[in-house]
């Protein structure tokens, strides 16, 4: 993929804007459209012009960005800018590409506009966008891309994108997912090493959590999707070298 992205740039706070938009400037493939101060600024931008990825602020004026990506037919890829984590698992349930939290961090928007070239470039491991953003050796691409749990009577696919993390609880673990918690009989252990490395890892005793889905790590606190979970000090080497 050789094309440039096309960014639109939403958020009620102008300082906001300002920073997302010298964000923007860095990335060579990626090109502002413009920018909003409500949703109907952005709505009429999108009318004129084709944009790529929205960065969306959530709380705004009349319409929040949650309302406003719901009512898109065929939105661009999503991002949520937002000072609020208790927003994250919503967020997620409208399929967007990344939630970052205020105040954001360069290498974290980087992190979430790799996650936008990643989509776009399915089943590509060469990709000279990717390359110019992170040069680093992509991993390879899991066989399967769900678990089926077994939960009393019934059978899940818990698919990757929608598994947050998992929580044990002695001989039971929790599945978090975007939709649902689900109980089943089994280890950490076991699902460990059942899971794609390169998708999720452990960062307790007591949770395996997806990468994909980390917001903040603050010292031995790690946020995701508006929750707080330890981390345990044997397992935060491994964690912060793949963060």
């Amino acid at each position: 993929m050789t094309e440039t992205l096309k960014v639109l740039i939403v958020d009620d706070e102008y300082h906001a804007r300002k920073l997302l938009s010298e964000y923007v400037s860095k990335l060579p493939f990626l090109e502002l459209t413009g920018t909003g101060a409500n949703v109907f600024e952005a709505m009429d931008i999108l009318r004129k012009e084709k944009v790529d990825i929205l960065l969306s602020d959530i709380q705004m004026p009349e319409i929040t960005g949650l309302e406003f990506a719901r009512s898109l037919k065929n939105p661009p890829f999503v991002i949520f800018t937002t000072a609020y984590s208790e927003y994250a698992v919503e967020s997620y349930e409208l399929d967007v590409i990344d939630y970052l939290l205020k105040p954001i961090a360069f290498p974290r928007f980087l992190q979430a506009i790799n996650k936008v070239v990643e989509r776009k470039e399915i089943n590509t491991s060469n990709s000279p966008l990717l390359s110019q953003a992170r040069p680093q050796v992509q991993p390879e691409k899991p066989e399967e891309d769900n678990i089926v749990v077994k939960s009393g009577y019934k059978i899940y696919k818990i698919n990757y994108p929608d598994l947050i993390y998992i929580e044990g609880q002695r001989e039971y673990v929790t599945f978090h997912t975007t939709r649902q918690k689900i109980t089943s009989l089994a280890s950490l252990k076991d699902l460990e090493k059942k899971l794609p490395s390169n998708l999720f890892v452990r960062i307790h005793k007591s949770y395996i959590i997806s990468i994909k889905h980390i917001e903040l790590i603050d010292k031995n606190i790690l946020h995701i999707a508006g929750k707080k979970l330890p981390i345990g000090n044997s397992y935060k080497e491994s964690l912060m070298k793949l963060f």
